[in-house]
C-alpha cells in the first residue's frame, strides 16, 4: 500500500493526475482500514476556536456499527452527546434539562465524524478531495486531506483528515462557514473493543426536562 510519507515528500513533483491517483488510493486505504471494524474506543480533546474565545475539552469516544457514538466529556466540565442510532442526546449532569433529536435529523458538526466508522467512502463523504501539504502535521510521516462535506454544507466550509502511514485518522479540523474551527485530535485507539449496545442508550435522570432539538 501507498506510504503516507512518501505522498509527502513527492506530492509537488507529481502531474495532476498522478496526485488525483495518490489521493484516491489513500482515501480507499483509509476507508479499508476502517470499514470493516465494528467498534472503536479513542481518547479525544476538542478545540474550538471562533468569535474571539477558544476551549478546550476532552473525553472518550465510543463508536459501534451500526451509527451508534458516545462522547463522555471529562474536562474541563462532564457532559455528554450520545446516539443510538435513533435518538441522539445532549446532556450535562446536574442540568435540569436533557436535549434529544432524531439521528436522521442531526446537524451537529460531531455527526460528520461518523465516517470514522462505517460504510462510507472518503470520497463521497468530502466532495473535492485534495492534499493539504499547506497545513503542518501532528507529526512526521502523517498526510492531511481537505475536501466539502457533503452534510452540513451550508454550515461546513471544509474538513481536513490528518491521516498515519498506518491509515488511521488522528486529526479532524472542522472550518465553519463563519470562521469557527473546531479540531478533533484522537489518541490511545482502540479497535473492536467489546462494547455493549447499553452504552449508547441515555434515559433521562428522573425530574429532568426533555427538550426537542441539540445544544451545542
Amino acid at each position: 500500500m501507498l506510504r503516507a510519507a512518501l505522498i509527502t515528500v513527492f506530492a509537488a513533483l507529481l502531474s495532476p493526475d498522478g496526485v488525483a491517483a495518490d489521493v484516491k488510493a489513500l482515501a480507499e486505504a483509509v476507508d479499508s482500514h476502517y470499514n470493516h471494524l465494528l467498534s472503536l474506543q479513542a481518547e479525544f480533546t476538542e478545540v474550538y476556536r471562533g468569535s474571539g474565545i477558544e476551549r478546550t475539552e476532552s473525553g472518550t469516544l465510543w463508536l459501534k456499527k451500526p451509527s451508534k457514538m458516545r462522547w463522555e466529556y471529562r474536562s474541563p466540565r462532564e457532559k455528554l452527546f450520545v446516539s443510538d442510532g435513533k435518538d441522539a442526546w445532549f446532556y450535562v449532569p446536574g442540568d435540569r434539562q436533557a436535549r434529544r433529536t432524531a439521528a436522521k435529523k442531526l446537524e451537529d458538526i460531531r455527526s460528520p465524524l461518523a465516517f470514522l466508522l462505517g460504510n462510507t467512502k472518503l470520497e463521497k463523504e468530502l466532495r473535492g478531495l485534495s492534499l493539504a501539504p499547506d497545513v503542518a502535521p501532528l507529526q512526521t510521516g502523517d498526510v492531511l486531506l481537505r475536501g466539502v462535506p457533503q452534510a452540513l454544507a451550508d454550515r461546513i466550509g471544509e474538513i481536513l483528515v490528518e491521516i498515519t502511514p498506518e491509515h488511521e485518522i488522528v486529526r479532524i479540523v472542522i472550518q465553519e462557514v463563519d470562521g469557527a474551527a473546531t479540531e478533533y485530535r484522537f489518541t490511545e485507539g482502540k479497535e473492536n473493543v467489546a462494547v455493549a449496545d447499553a452504552r449508547f442508550q441515555f434515559k433521562p435522570p428522573e425530574g429532568t426536562e426533555i427538550v426537542e432539538g441539540l445544544g451545542p
